[in-house]
C-alpha cells in the first residue's frame, strides 16, 4: 500500500510539473500579445478561436509573429519582396497555419513539433543570391504548413 502512495505522489509531482513547464512557456509565447508591429513590414497575426486570411505586399517584409490558439491562419506572401534578414516565428497551438511564400525565395526552417506536424514543402530556388526567410516554426497539437 505504501508502494501504490509513493508511486501516485511522484506521478501527482511530474504531472503538476509539466503543467507548470507548459504554462511558462505559454506566458513565453505569447509575451508579445498585443503588440504593435513595430512597421508596416512586420506582422503580428493573431487567431484565437477564429479564423484569419491575411495577404501581404510589402517591399522589405522583414517578417513578424503568428499565433493560431484553436484558430486558423493563411498568409499569403507570394506578393511580398522580402528584406534581407526576413524572419518569421510560427505557433500553432491546437490551430493551423498554412503560409505562402514568394517564388524564388530559400526557406530556412528551424521546426519543431508536439503531437502535430510542422512541413515545409517550399522549392529551392537555384539562385544562390535568392533572399532567404527564415522560419522558426512550433506546432503542439496542430499543423503548420510553409509552402511555394
Amino acid at each position: 500500500m505504501m508502494r501504490l502512495l509513493r508511486a501516485l505522489i511522484l506521478v501527482s509531482l511530474g504531472v503538476f510539473a509539466g503543467f507548470a513547464g507548459a504554462a511558462a512557456a505559454l506566458r513565453g509565447w505569447l509575451a508579445w500579445r498585443g503588440a504593435e508591429p513595430r512597421s508596416e513590414d512586420e506582422l503580428e497575426v493573431m487567431a484565437i478561436f477564429d479564423g484569419v486570411e491575411l495577404q501581404n505586399r510589402s517591399a522589405a517584409l522583414r517578417g513578424g509573429r503568428v499565433l493560431a490558439w484553436f484558430g486558423g491562419v493563411t498568409l499569403d506572401l507570394s506578393q511580398a519582396t522580402l528584406a534581407p534578414g526576413a524572419e518569421l516565428d510560427l505557433r500553432a497551438l491546437f490551430g493551423g497555419l498554412r503560409v505562402i511564400v514568394p517564388s524564388g525565395c530559400r526557406v530556412d526552417a528551424e521546426t519543431r513539433s508536439i503531437l502535430g506536424g510542422v512541413a515545409v514543402s517550399a522549392p529551392t530556388p537555384s539562385d544562390p543570391d535568392a533572399p532567404v526567410l527564415l522560419v522558426r516554426a512550433i506546432g503542439v497539437f496542430g499543423g503548420i504548413s510553409v509552402e511555394g
